[in-house]
């Protein structure tokens, strides 16, 4: 009786487990479209409590299926655009601290002339833990890293190496909030932050992470604030595994510029059409 109750189960589960993927993959194959979404890190341990910060990091990204093509544009927290509910321009990075994910998602969407359903917030313990899930990354290191800030929540350590090596969760916390080294200042950062996530976006796409994947989505669950299903999350990724996606990586045109004695970047609104209407295949 005991055998057959556990052979009983151990077909149930399969069961279950062959029900959910053949729903992913009918889902993939009727739906093509983009999956357009604002990823926004914050300066902050706990996504969940994450209240009246500033966001560290804005990246609009495009997830074409149909041409398995992902598209990444960077957005300097400096650049000066308009916010709902505020009489002046101001950073793009301030629109988080007045009204958290829907304001910045809105005031990119304004500053870009698209529609951007769908965002995701994350913070530094979800950099961390999913690096050490899956085991690390290799990266160069573009220069010397070293600063310390003791009241920085949490308080920062930086101290990295120019060259290829390595990076564990901490480390890879080190290399993308290290700011004030760059060359060419916070752009100099998002270069960083590009291909910090080329590389972390194809070790996670490699079929010796799959069995990582539950892991992966206690982090989701517990790290990320986001509006997007976890089955579209999902539907997407396997399509992602199964197609080498090409990934194109663009930052905001324009220059910095000071203004009253403040430092923004401004946009240039032409080069910026011209990089939306590639993505999205205006015409």
């Amino acid at each position: 009786m005991k055998s057959f109750f556990k052979i009983f189960f151990k077909w149930l589960i399969i069961f279950f487990v062959l029900f959910f993927v053949i729903n992913i993959f009918i889902g993939m194959s009727f739906d093509d479209s983009d999956l357009t979404f604002l990823l926004m890190g914050i300066d902050a341990s706990n996504v969940k409590e994450a209240k009246g910060v500033r966001s560290d990091t804005i990246m609009l990204f495009n997830l074409d299926k149909k041409n398995d093509k992902l598209s990444i544009v960077s957005m300097p927290r400096d650049t000066r655009t308009s916010i709902d509910g505020r009489k002046y321009k101001e950073k793009v990075n301030h629109s988080f601290a007045y009204g958290g994910a829907e304001l910045t998602t809105s005031t990119v969407s304004n500053l870009l002339g698209i529609d951007i359903d769908y965002y995701a917030v994350v913070d530094y313990d979800l950099v961390k833990n999913f690096i050490d899930l899956i085991g690390g990354i290799e990266i160069y290191v573009p220069v010397d890293m070293k600063y310390e800030d003791p009241t920085a929540n949490p308080p920062l350590h930086i101290d990295l190496k120019e060259g290829q090596q390595t990076l564990d969760g901490d480390k890879a916390l080190q290399y993308l909030r290290f700011r004030k080294g760059y060359a060419n200042a916070d752009l100099g950062r998002i270069d960083a932050q590009q291909e910090f996530l080329k590389v972390v976006i194809n070790d996670t796409l490699s079929l010796r992470n799959i069995p990582k994947i539950p892991k992966m989505i206690q982090l989701y669950k517990s790290n990320v604030d986001t509006n997007i299903p976890l089955t579209m999350v999902m539907r997407y990724g396997f399509s992602a595994i199964i197609n080498s996606l090409d990934i194109e990586t663009y930052v905001l045109p324009g220059s910095p510029k000071m203004l009253n004695g403040v430092s923004y970047y401004i946009h240039d609104e032409e080069a910026t059409k011209e990089i939306i209407n590639q993505i999205f295949y205006i015409n």
